[in-house]
């Protein structure tokens, strides 16, 4: 067995973040259906409580649609410096076990605790503790997978949601796969997910029958990810401090904008966040993306790639201004703008042994 095989790795997830975070300050909102977002009509839901997510509202869902599917729908506006801090709180419990601390997200992360600071053998037992230790000191609830890879991790995480915990141990890892529907793999989109189904494949055990060379044949390069993980391997370490690849501002807008004054003026907001990192950071980058999405919610791409980083603010507003006037004419209205500096470089932030494994 390679080194990779004897980590003990956790994935911790928040209990439904944003939404839960407001349900405890706010005790008139516990056990309703609550979501996190702006409640006009162009506003999209960023989190949704579980009491929500029982009539089908989502995390990403326009608000309009939320509220058709549940009328008593209550929006609270974001509280994004709350959500940081509170974050900072769990990352805090976090490194009193483990420096090797991934973030994914303000709320979720891997944890290899297979060296850990207490010197526990169990990762169960650390998962256990973690998990109360937030429940004290912030009042939200937190699930956890243990497993021997992070791909293993991440899907058990959802296993016991919420509020609970469940270990893949080595020897189930093929089991744990193979009953699941290849769009509960995590890496593996609707999309994706859709396009396998047209080749026959619906469980991880149809993905596990599938040679490496069809499924890169149909996915390119990730088809020997898909092949990996569809036999429960993940070699993957947990990295620490990963460094950042890109940062992007994106504006939802109230109408749709049909002309390009209207575009062009709806630039500079997203400019200024974005060049206001590379300011703070010192990360430039070479490649400037817009996305588009239009009226009827198709999403388009454009990028341009400079010879080396982008060295200013007015080079990245050059650069978004071109592309977008290479949309006209538009086919229809635009419902969104986004610019994203890609590809950063210098200046840019983060986001063993074989031992006996004790999950």
């Amino acid at each position: 067995m390679t080194p990779a095989a004897f980590r003990k790795i956790i994935h911790l997830d928040m209990d439904a973040f944003y939404a839960s975070v407001e349900q405890r300050d706010a005790p008139e909102l516990r056990g309703r259906p609550v979501a996190v977002g702006g409640a006009r009509e162009r506003g999209v839901v960023a989190a949704a409580s579980y009491e929500a997510r029982q009539y089908g509202v989502r995390s990403a869902m326009p608000s309009a649609t939320a509220l058709r599917k549940c009328p008593e729908l209550v929006f609270v506006p974001p509280r994004f410096a709350v959500y940081k801090e509170v974050s900072r709180q769990i990352h805090a419990i976090f490194a009193e076990y483990t420096p090797l601390i991934e973030p994914l997200s303000l709320d979720e992360a891997y944890l290899d605790v297979t060296e850990n600071l207490p010197g526990i053998e169990s990762a169960t037992q650390i998962a256990r503790e973690i998990r109360a230790k937030i429940l004290v000191e912030t009042g939200l609830t937190a699930s956890a997978g243990i497993s021997y890879n992070k791909f293993l991790a991440k899907l058990a995480s959802d296993y016991r949601k919420p509020n609970g915990q469940f270990v893949v141990r080595p020897g189930q890892g093929l089991a744990f796969v193979e009953g699941l529907a290849v769009g509960q793999f995590h890496g593996i989109g609707p999309v994706t997910a859709a396009r396998m189904n047209q080749l026959g494949v619906f469980t991880g055990a149809d993905l596990r029958a599938q040679p490496v060379e069809l499924l890169t044949r149909h996915f390119g390069k990730a088809g020997r990810y898909y092949h990996a993980i569809a036999h429960a391997e993940d070699h993957r370490p947990v990295v620490p401090d990963r460094v950042r690849k890109s940062v992007g501002s994106e504006n939802t807008f109230a109408q749709d904008l049909h002309e390009l004054p209207e575009l062009l003026a709806a630039l500079p907001p997203l400019l200024a966040d974005v060049w206001a990192y590379c300011e703070r950071t010192g990360a430039r980058g070479r490649t400037v993306t817009l996305k588009v999405k239009f009226a009827d919610f198709q999403q388009i791409t454009r990028s341009r790639s400079g010879v080396g980083p982008v060295p200013n603010a007015a080079t990245l507003a050059r650069f978004s201004h071109e592309l977008v006037e290479g949309l006209l004419p538009l086919p229809k209205g635009v419902r969104l703008l986004g610019i994203t500096l890609s590809n950063l470089e210098a200046g840019t932030e983060g986001a063993g042994q074989q031992l006996k494994l004790a999950l």
